[in-house]
């Protein structure tokens, strides 16, 4: 990066998807793909299926409301200002029932440019799953 990126509150690449709506406020491509910053305000309703990453980690803090993390050991509900860190081989999953907000570091990943590719694809790409697990297997996201 040349120099200072400023981005503004509402402001970002904007990704408003059925289950959640994603502001990117630090992307991978200005951090030479070590990590991006994602605003995330969770819809109610939320399920994200059980996955992990091989390479990169995850670091979910809570901003508004309660979401539920289901890891093979134990469930963790995160609440309002509740951080938790979870690294690469972590199988894990997450639901929000009443929805929230949150912010969520990817180190390692290119998660912004996962959701740029999800917002080019169409509805028959989505009900493709060799197509959809080729995609994010490509972007370090491996499914059951």
């Amino acid at each position: 990066m040349a120099s200072k990126k400023y981005v503004a509150s509402g402001q970002g690449e904007n990704y408003n998807y059925s289950q959640d709506h994603c502001f990117v406020k630090v992307s991978s491509r200005d951090t030479n793909g070590e990590l991006c910053l994602v605003e995330d305000t969770i819809k109610p309703g939320f399920h994200l299926k059980r996955h992990h990453h091989k390479i990169m980690t995850e670091v979910f803090y809570m901003l508004e409301g309660e979401m539920e993390l289901i890891f093979d050991d134990q469930p963790i509900v995160l609440h309002e200002g509740d951080t938790i860190t979870v690294p690469p081989n972590v199988w894990h999953e997450a639901k929000c029932a009443q929805g929230g907000k949150m912010l969520t570091i990817f180190k390692n990943g290119q998660f912004d440019v996962f959701l740029e590719q999800l917002s080019k694809m169409t509805p028959d790409d989505f009900t493709n799953n060799q197509l959809m697990k080729s995609v994010s297997n490509k972007f370090d996201i491996y499914e059951e």
